[in-house]
């Protein structure tokens, strides 16, 4: 015992392979944030559309959550340590090209190939540390780190790329990749080992490239229609395309009830707790990331703070996020899933109600108490999804729930700010004075009269708070739903050993 217990101890190989692993992690999650502040600087310097900043901000989060899945399959079968490596250089590629983007189509490009990337990092990393770490509870502890620092990154990423940008120009966000990505590189091949699995277990499948094709294709279709609609309204080709993404999505769904090993089993969403967890993954960052990215223009554009100012005001938010997803599994364990869900959802209403009363005229104040108080459940959520899932489904099925729960973060990321932000943009070109699509672009007019810019913040302030308002409504509607008691299983009737004959014209029983 006391051998197995000694080989099974984590040496320092272990310890640096996890902080050399840790890197890619906080970049995949950071730089799904780290735009929020830095999109006023970035529409000045390129001056893109309202639909080409939307696409910019969230063209990374749909590459990643479309991806996620088949790149786990593909690690499987070809090596996760190789898969690894290929994406960290593909990521740093991406990061370059982005940061000396010439306009918005290449940006929004070479975002999109970070994401493509970035899909390759998550589930490489956590197999990887299933090899350096053979202890079960080591590995528990190892993949809290890993959580932690993925929550971290989406913290703090509008932080860091405020500090950048108050000294540096609006490529540096992601020029900062780059040293990160060669370190890793250099370090990976000492300290890390292949992984694949193993031979005559559990068979690894091909990756279904229509599901592939089509989850990608009716997620982008859908979204191109709601953000064109939200920014100029409706058109024929618009609406044609939202009725496509939606027939494409439902020939998906039903292409992975007929596959034997699909891409994402639609059949785990029975489970009702393993359906909450997964709206409870996806939901908090909708509402997360949209408000972060809404309240960064409105402290920058509307109340007029500097970058750093800005990234200041967003510091409480993200340290409260961060020690939450280390103390909740502690609470969780002691209070219950279920109660942990349901506080995670009624405290993110609470905060991003208290968006409510900032304005024209001031509200720091408020988006920091917003902030802090949402962080909390953003914390509990970040924290508990993956394994209530896991914990949901059968043990031969966890890793198709661990999967699915990791894609719900990188969608609802996405999500929020194609859906949230489009309804703010709607509400800003209905409310708003006519003189462009975005508030960046109204308040950069030449000659702009003093009236009209009011009236520009004050209807975005509108959006803003349209924005909050839905995404708490849906919170308490999921937070409800989850407390609200299952209803006992009817137990079977007990039938008499010596049943009456019943009549021969009587029906059978149904089958």
């Amino acid at each position: 015992m006391t051998d197995q217990r000694v080989s099974d101890a984590p040496g320092a190989r272990a310890w640096l392979g996890l902080l050399v692993v840790l890197g890619p992690v906080l970049l995949v999650a950071m730089d799904g944030s780290v735009l929020f502040l830095a999109m006023p600087r970035i529409t000045e310097a390129l001056s893109p559309s309202a639909d080409q900043a939307l696409w910019i901000l969230d063209v990374y989060g749909f590459a990643v959550g479309s991806l996620l899945v088949a790149f786990g399959t593909i690690g499987d079968r070809y090596g996760r340590l190789r898969l690894l490596m290929t994406g960290a250089a593909v990521f740093g590629i991406g990061s370059a090209g982005a940061a000396f983007a010439s306009g918005p189509e290449a940006l929004i490009a070479f975002r999109a190939l970070m994401g493509v990337a970035g899909a390759t990092l998550l589930p490489s990393a956590l197999a990887v540390l299933s090899e350096l770490f053979t202890d079960a509870r080591t590995r528990a502890r190892a993949i809290g780190i890993f959580a932690a620092t993925f929550a971290a990154g989406f913290a703090i990423g509008p932080a860091v790329g405020g500090q950048l940008l108050s000294g540096f120009w609006w490529g540096s966000v992601f020029l900062i990749n780059i040293p990160v990505v060669v370190l890793f590189l250099a370090l990976a091949p000492l300290l890390l080992r292949e992984v694949r699995k193993v031979p005559g277990g559990a068979r690894t499948g091909r990756v279904d490239v229509l599901s592939l094709v089509l989850s990608a294709g009716g997620i982008l279709l859908t979204v191109y229609a709601v953000k064109h609609t939200a920014a100029e309204g409706p058109t024929a080709v618009v609406s044609a395309a939202g009725v496509a993404g939606i027939a494409v999505l439902t020939w998906f769904v039903r292409r992975q009830l007929r596959l034997e090993q699909p891409l994402i089993d639609v059949r785990l969403f029975r489970d009702r707790l393993f359906a909450v967890a997964v709206v409870t993954g996806l939901l908090p960052l909708a509402a997360w990331s949209a408000t972060a990215y809404l309240g960064g223009v409105h402290l920058q554009s509307v109340l007029g703070l500097t970058v750093m100012e800005a990234a200041v005001v967003a510091l409480p938010g993200a340290v409260v996020l961060t020690v939450t997803c280390v103390v909740t599994p502690v609470l969780a364990a002691r209070t219950g899933t279920r109660a942990a869900l349901v506080t995670c959802h009624f405290l993110v209403a609470a905060g991003l109600l208290l968006l409510l009363p900032v304005g024209v005229g001031g509200g720091v104040g408020w988006y920091v108490a917003s902030t802090v108080v949402a962080g909390v459940g953003y914390g509990i959520s970040f924290s508990v999804v993956a394994d209530t899932a896991v914990a949901a489904v059968p043990a031969e099925r966890a890793g198709a729930a661990a999967a699915i729960a990791e894609t719900s973060n990188e969608i609802g990321n996405a999500l929020g700010i194609a859906l949230l932000g489009s309804l703010a943009a709607l509400v800003f070109r209905v409310q708003g004075p006519d003189a462009a699509a975005t508030l960046d672009e109204t308040l950069q007019l030449p000659g702009l009269a003093p009236a009209v810019a009011a009236d520009a913040k004050a209807a975005f302030v509108t959006g803003l708070r349209a924005a909050a308002v839905v995404a708490a409504a849906l919170h308490v509607a999921l937070g409800v739903f989850t407390a609200w008691p299952r209803r006992p299983a009817r137990p079977p009737a007990v039938r008499p050993s010596t049943p009456r004959p019943a009549p021969a014209d009587a029906p059978g029983p149904s089958r």
